[in-house]
């Protein structure tokens, strides 16, 4: 049986069906990164683009769990979970900051650009 590393020696591969899985999942993640980027960039309003910014923590999350178990290290977990409550906190922020600005302008327009 043949065994790859991957970064600091890390075996990846060692069972082809998770080595299959892993490579399809990250397929999945890097199509989903794609769509929520453009999304971010594109608009059209402040809700989207903030929606579409949790989504990319989100992925990121994903991919960092599935590189874990990947690479059979789960010090990535740790980094995965920190991960997801930032991005949880900062959506709080966001959120916030959409209140606020559609309070002082007076309506849904100013989640508009």
């Amino acid at each position: 049986m043949t065994q790859e590393t991957l970064f600091g020696g890390a075996l990846i591969g060692t069972s082809p069906l998770v080595s299959g899985a892993a490579t399809i999942a990250f397929a999945f993640i890097l199509a989903g990164f794609g769509c929520a980027l453009w999304r971010v960039m594109r608009g059209p309003s402040l809700a989207d683009r903030v929606v579409a910014l949790d989504l990319v923590t989100l992925l990121a999350v994903a991919f960092l769990g599935v590189f874990a178990i990947a690479s059979h290290e789960s010090a990535f977990l740790d980094v995965a979970i920190t991960l997801a409550l930032v991005g949880f906190l900062a959506t709080l922020a966001f959120a916030r900051y959409a209140e606020r600005k559609a309070a002082r302008t007076g309506g849904r327009e100013a989640l508009d650009d």
